[in-house]
């Protein structure tokens, strides 16, 4: 065992590695010996490596060495995967996606803060046309621009297992925004879009509302830090008239003002499901917070809601405090 032990780690430490690239590749004769190799030491050597580098560096390598990875406890229980810090690189995007192609198990891809880019974006969309597992996909900060969340789109329009879609900190933009709400109106799955900080306007909030409007999935809808100011928060009010879903919504710093409190407040009137509403970090005042206090004595349900109290005065403050206390009680 102990020499065994030796000579993989021989060929383990042997792998050709491409500096510039930084891709590592098994060679036919590494390939061979792990053939060979008892399936209890090579599990022994994957308890010392990153479920990362177990998935990229030695999926698909060879059919043996697949067969022993699926026999291996952790790989069999492992249903989500951070990527490793620093960043991972172009070539290990590519390992990735080629072993996430076959992969039955991984439930959860994270990858914030690694810059994928259009490209990747476009092979992670391939990926969602076949795989059956992947239920929450993390690209946060990726470099994915309004291309890439076209790729995205495309298969969420017929995807039936992607539940959570995270792309905040992207520049998804107008464009992006309407190919995603596009997508909305079809997928039957989603529950979760993250669109914080993406640069979407009035425009894009427009295409996302109307897709809003007649969901009957999604439940957590985040578009914080965009800038949607009072008309697009009309627009989504219009839309949260009609739906019967959403009980999360994120709208934090979008420069909505006491107007854009006024639209939502006609719709929070006769919403009964929304729960939670952000509204953190814009220019609401007094005669905002009024038009809230107006609509939360017809609410019942909603039970959280943020806003900028030091804008408004504290007898406001305690008036819309306590009829979110009474909604909290019921």
């Amino acid at each position: 065992m102990d020499m065994n032990k030796r000579k993989f780690q021989e060929t383990f430490n042997s792998t050709e590695y491409d500096v510039e690239n930084q891709t590592k590749i098994m060679t036919h004769q590494d390939c061979t010996f792990l053939l060979t190799l008892p399936v209890e030491l090579v599990h022994m050597i994957f308890d010392n490596l990153s479920d990362f580098t177990i998935i990229c560096s030695f999926r698909q390598v060879c059919t043996r060495l697949n067969m022993i990875m699926d026999t291996y406890p952790p790989y069999q229980k492992l249903a989500a995967i951070r990527a490793n810090t620093p960043p991972i690189d172009y070539g290990e995007v590519q390992h990735l996606i080629n072993a996430l192609k076959h992969n039955t198990a991984l439930a959860k891809v994270i990858l914030s803060g690694h810059c994928i880019g259009v490209d990747g974006a476009k092979r992670f969309a391939d990926i969602l046309r076949i795989n059956k597992t992947i239920i929450t996909l993390d690209l946060i900060c990726a470099e994915i621009n309004e291309e890439g969340a076209k790729h995205l789109a495309f298969p969420l329009l017929d995807n039936t297992t992607l539940t959570t879609l995270d792309l905040s900190s992207n520049a998804i933009r107008n464009s992006g925004a309407y190919h995603l709400a596009c997508a909305l109106r079809k997928n039957s799955t989603l529950t979760a879009l993250f669109l914080d900080n993406a640069e979407i306007e009035k425009p894009g909030i427009a295409y996302l509302a109307g897709a809003l409007r007649n969901s009957t999935t999604l439940t957590t809808l985040d578009l914080g830090h965009n800038d949607m100011q009072d008309e697009g928060a009309q627009y989504l009010a219009d839309a949260l008239r009609n739906n019967t879903t959403l009980t999360t919504l994120n709208l934090e710093i979008n420069r909505i003002g006491n107007l854009g409190a006024q639209y939502l407040t006609g719709a929070l009137q006769n919403n009964t499901r929304l729960m939670t509403l952000d509204l953190g970090l814009n220019d609401i005042r007094d005669e905002g917070v009024e038009h809230l206090i107006v609509a939360l004595r017809e609410n019942r349900t909603l039970t959280t809601l943020t806003l900028e109290w030091f804008y408004v005065e504290q007898n406001l403050k305690n008036r819309l405090n306590n009829l979110i206390k009474c909604n909290k009680k019921t």
